[in-house]
């Protein structure tokens, strides 16, 4: 998109440099333009035979006059100087930088969101206080989770930047779609990790250090709704709350889980490079 642009840009600045420098060329172009204007009533087949022949003859005549540009050319090198200056230096300046800045085609969607930039910048938001640890052994929480009762719900334990967008991501489903969210685990131990691993492929692919949560990076979350954490994917309500967790969470630089081939809809991670493989703090 940003080359087609730069194309654009090229020939429609060539062009008015020609007609500036060049009246004859102008003049004819003029005239050809109008006669397109003054005839656009008739026929198609009529007018593009007109046109046609107009155009033919413009070109014609550029190839007889092209012995006049070079001669103009070498009488008025500063015209033709500057002339060619105001042709190539944007279009070789914005190849030169990758077209990132001069031209910017991006959709909307890709733009930051504003309150999004603003909170990251704000004051640092305070986690909610702690939930009775009965919400998390209900029937209907040990159906999907039957060892969350055993899990770390601290966000002291967690990195203090992924605390902080894991924290923004509730903000704003509470505020824009209604949603109170709920740390159902943050922190994971090795040992509870190889625990976990030990359970089968369906509960965790990865062992002990392999995963973000052994590095305070990693949260799985769910919905508090009536005094309940809703966390069954099969509840239309939640599956849409998932949906939308997702979306915040990426526009926050956040990995859901839920794009993951085994989907994990609750889970956000906050990816760093060097740090898998590296045995916990």
């Amino acid at each position: 998109m940003i080359k087609f642009a730069v194309l654009a840009y090229f020939l429609l600045v060539a062009i008015a440099v020609v007609m500036v420098v060049f009246p004859d060329y102008r003049m004819r172009f003029m005239a050809t333009l109008w006669l397109a204007l003054s005839i656009a009533w008739t026929p198609v087949f009529r007018f593009s035979q007109r046109f046609s022949s107009n155009l033919t003859a413009m070109l014609v005549a550029s190839k007889c006059r092209f012995s006049g540009i070079s001669k103009f050319v070498a009488t008025n090198p500063a015209l033709s100087a500057a002339a060619l200056t105001v042709i190539l230096a944007p279009s070789l300046l914005v190849l030169a930088m990758g077209g990132a800045t001069v031209f910017d085609f991006a959709d909307d969607d890709a733009l930051p969101d504003r309150q999004i930039v603003r909170l990251l910048e704000g004051e640092q938001l305070v986690p909610p206080p702690a939930l009775p640890p009965e919400v998390f052994t209900t029937r209907e929480v040990e159906m999907v989770r039957p060892d969350i009762a055993h899990a770390s719900r601290n966000w002291n334990q967690l990195d203090q930047e992924f605390t902080q967008r894991l924290l923004i991501v509730f903000k704003l489903m509470k505020e824009r779609h209604g949603y109170e969210m709920v740390l159902i685990e943050g922190y994971r131990s090795p040992e509870r990790q190889a625990q976990l691993q030990a359970q089968g492929s369906h509960v965790t692919q990865v062992g002990a250090n392999m995963s973000y949560h052994q590095h305070g990076l990693a949260a799985d979350s769910a919905f508090y709704r009536d005094g309940k954490v809703v966390i069954s994917e099969r509840d239309p309500w939640a599956m849409r709350g998932y949906e939308l967790y997702g979306q915040i969470a990426e526009q926050l630089g956040l990995t859901w889980g839920g794009a993951w081939k085994m989907q994990d809809y609750g889970h956000v991670e906050l990816r760093r490079k060097g740090v898998l493989g590296r045995p916990a703090h």
